[in-house]
């Protein structure tokens, strides 16, 4: 039975199955929450996981680089195989900004890192999608607008083809909005250090590239267009290949949104790797979560309600 405390929880910490006896684990801003030894052996699975799926072997930006503020921010979904090993995470911020007058939350997808012998599992995906997908369960399934930079042509048509609404992406018809230029320069503005890009990068709003991206911590990633990985589609490839001078080290800076169809699209994407019945399981808990907790919280004497007004 779920308790009002249960409903109530502020922050995700959940695991959901996959397949073959892995796990995924998702820790919603662990920095404000995680005893600091549960805390520092969360980092050190991370830090496993960089050491082998990149060949430097560091990171200097985001939650990988144990800095508190961005633990505080951050949601980790780290990846299990069925021996218990750390073999996948990811990084993902949420971001706070403006639009159209209203404040909103734009969560940033941030970093994936795969270790080398489970990269064609399809872990990747699922880690991008995953916590998305519980967000906006928990938003009442309103839509989440969502934001990616990337130089790797599999992540880029990843999410062009995952999300709705994206700008820019390989499709000749699609246009940028308002609200993709108006979110793009709140995120350059104010955000550079949550995706590892300094000062000196320049921003080409019309095309949506950051130039000269790797300086501000993400160094280690800068890859040449044949090192990235490609995507099964090749006009995700050519339009990187294009856009992109991967000698000087750009970024497509994606802007988008999680909306009914794209949850829809990726519970019947990701079944191949998460087992239905556990993405089903969680996904109707944070439904539950948002709609049914404000009233059972209500009628819970024990919960302080605060000063009550009138809703906005």
């Amino acid at each position: 039975m779920l308790s009002p405390a249960t409903l109530g929880r502020r922050y995700l910490n959940e695991t959901v199955s996959a397949r073959a006896g892995a796990r995924l684990r998702i820790l919603e801003r662990p920095g404000r929450w995680m005893a600091p030894d549960e805390l520092a052996r969360i980092l050190a699975e991370v830090q496993t996981i960089v050491a082998a799926a990149i060949p430097a072997g560091a990171l200097e930006y985001g939650a990988a680089s144990g800095d508190s503020d961005r633990l505080d921010a951050s949601i980790l979904t780290i990846a299990y195989a069925a021996d218990g090993r750390p073999v996948a995470f990811n990084s993902l911020t949420l971001m706070e900004c403006e639009l159209r007058g209203q404040e909103i939350e734009v969560l940033h997808l941030g970093l994936v890192a795969v270790d080398p012998t489970y990269r064609a599992s399809g872990l990747a995906g699922a880690l991008y999608g995953l916590t998305a997908f519980l967000l906006f369960a928990r938003r009442q399934m309103r839509p989440l607008w969502i934001s990616n930079v990337t130089q790797v042509p599999a992540v880029f048509g990843m999410v062009a083809e995952s999300f709705d609404t994206v700008y820019p992406t390989s499709n000749p018809e699609s246009r940028q909005r308002y609200d993709h230029a108006h979110l793009a320069r709140q995120i350059m503005a104010r955000y550079r250090p949550v995706f590892g890009v300094g000062a000196e990068a320049v921003f080409d709003e019309r095309r949506g590239v950051i130039m000269n991206a790797y300086t501000g911590g993400s160094d280690n990633l800068k890859k040449s267009f044949e090192d990235a990985a490609k995507h099964r589609h090749d006009v995700h490839n050519e339009t990187c290949r294009r856009e992109l001078d991967y000698e000087r080290g750009d970024d497509f800076l994606q802007i988008g949104q999680v909306t009914l169809r794209a949850a829809r699209s990726y519970f019947t994407r990701s079944s191949a790797v998460i087992a239905p019945g556990a993405l089903a399981v969680q996904f109707g808990l944070r439904v539950l979560e948002s709609l049914v907790a404000p009233v059972v919280q209500w009628f819970d004497a024990g919960q302080r309600m605060g000063d009550l007004r009138p809703a906005k």
